[in-house]
């Protein structure tokens, strides 16, 4: 049974760094892409960065220039760097996976992880 495990969310200090890690778990899936979405305290869910098939990158205007999100093929997983972290980040963090079935026929697939927390205080 194919699914995402995330994993790297913990309690962290402001300004310092994260990594946050979404793996895939089983097999039969090829991860391509992925959004990273969050949901802090009394908030909406919302996007905070995308890496598409062809490897480009977007990030909602708050975390530009401190998260980066890039893919490991050879790990089959995505991630998200996390640095100069602030209290306004604070939330958990859900991955989706997207990509496709690894073996034919080759439809595209997407999955959900099961959301790490991620604190950061003062």
């Amino acid at each position: 049974q194919v699914h995402l495990e995330e994993s790297g969310g913990g309690l962290v200090e402001a300004g310092g760094s994260l990594r946050l890690s979404c793996a895939v778990a089983g097999s039969g899936f090829t991860i391509l892409g992925a959004d990273w979405y969050r949901q802090g305290p009394g908030k909406q869910r919302e996007l905070v960065a995308t890496l598409s098939r062809d490897g480009s990158t977007t990030y909602v205007d708050s975390v530009k220039g401190r998260f980066t999100i890039s893919r490991d093929n050879a790990q089959n997983a995505v991630y998200l760097q996390m640095n100069s972290l602030k209290l306004e980040d604070t939330g958990i963090y859900y991955c989706n996976g997207k990509g496709m079935r690894s073996t034919w026929p080759h439809r595209d697939l997407d999955y959900w992880g099961q959301g790490t927390q991620v604190t950061v205080s003062l």
